[in-house]
């Protein structure tokens, strides 16, 4: 059976548009839920048997000093964990100039003693992220991103016409918009784990253009004459077990380490498990459909 994907591109490009609006307005207004990487300073988890809340922690903790009452404090769920319960708690100590500072390790061991003591628990991690390294980090990010677009673009402009590499970036930048506008919305942390994630699905997506790509040409050659649109839904049409069938694999596999997966790596498994639905959903109905109004012949 043969879908009219090509027919119906211009519902799907609309539901691609407001699923981008949706995740600009929710990035611009609610921002996101920024990890230790990007905001710099000490982050604590902390684990206990005790039946408290978000709040309870905060009542608890800012005796401790200035920082610790104006902490940001994250309770991490975990499927298998129901007798413990897990608290991020993130604090910015800053030295007599204002500037970011870390701990130092006897300070470390003090605050690590006082917090297991204070909330009966245990103390798993403390981890520092200084100012240089902050910004280091959002130097090195967002270049990451950009260098590698701009190299997609080159790849697929070289291997196959302008229009494809143009195609498969416009399909990539939708993907990375939506799935940031996903860790925005659901609160998921966007450290350096969830970059990965991002990164990561770029590959997959860009993976997936190109093999879809490789048939429209290879049709494109074989059927000469015939009109782009068609050629275009019968490589989709060809490949769409092979796409599902691998999309599904990976899919499964991200979403048990999503569900059973606690801290940096959750993130990471959260961004994989939205992108490679969005990734595998862009490569369909947006990569392939969007260069049939700038190709007209292979």
């Amino acid at each position: 059976m043969k879908i009219d994907f090509v027919g119906k591109r211009y519902y799907f490009i609309a539901l691609s548009l407001v699923l981008i609006v949706v995740s600009v307005i929710s990035i611009f207004t609610k921002g996101f839920n920024v990890g230790l990487e990007f905001i710099g300073g000490s982050e604590i988890i902390v684990k206990t048997s005790q039946k408290l809340s978000v709040s309870d922690v905060r009542a608890k903790i800012s005796e401790l000093g200035p920082e610790f009452k104006n902490a940001r404090i994250i309770e991490v769920h975990a499927l298998g964990q129901a007798e413990q319960k897990t608290f991020s708690i993130v604090v910015s100590p800053r030295d007599k100039n204002g500037a970011l500072r870390t701990y130092k390790p006897d300070e470390k061991v003090e605050i690590s003693n006082k917090i297991s003591e204070i909330l009966s628990g245990e103390v798993v991690s403390f981890n520092e992220v200084s100012g240089d390294a902050v910004n280091e980090i959002k130097n090195l990010t967002w270049k990451a991103v950009v260098f590698t677009l701009l190299g997609i673009l080159v790849y697929v402009a070289l291997r196959f016409k302008l229009a494809f590499g143009v195609g498969a970036v416009l399909a990539l930048i939708h993907d990375v918009v939506i799935t940031l506008g996903f860790f925005s919305i659901f609160g998921f942390e966007m450290n350096i784990a969830a970059i990965a994630a991002i990164l990561t699905l770029v590959g997959y997506s860009v993976n997936d253009t190109i093999i879809v790509y490789d048939r429209i040409r290879e049709f494109g050659r074989k059927f000469r004459g015939r009109d782009m649109a068609s050629i275009v839904n019968d490589s989709i049409n060809s490949m769409i077990i092979r796409t599902i069938n691998t999309s599904l694999t990976t899919f499964f596999t991200v979403l048990m380490l999503l569900l059973f997966s606690t801290g940096s790596i959750k993130s990471f498994a959260f961004g994989m498990t939205i992108g490679i639905v969005i990734g595998t959903y862009s490569s369909i109905f947006i990569a392939s459909p969007i260069v049939i109004k700038w190709v007209k012949s292979i």
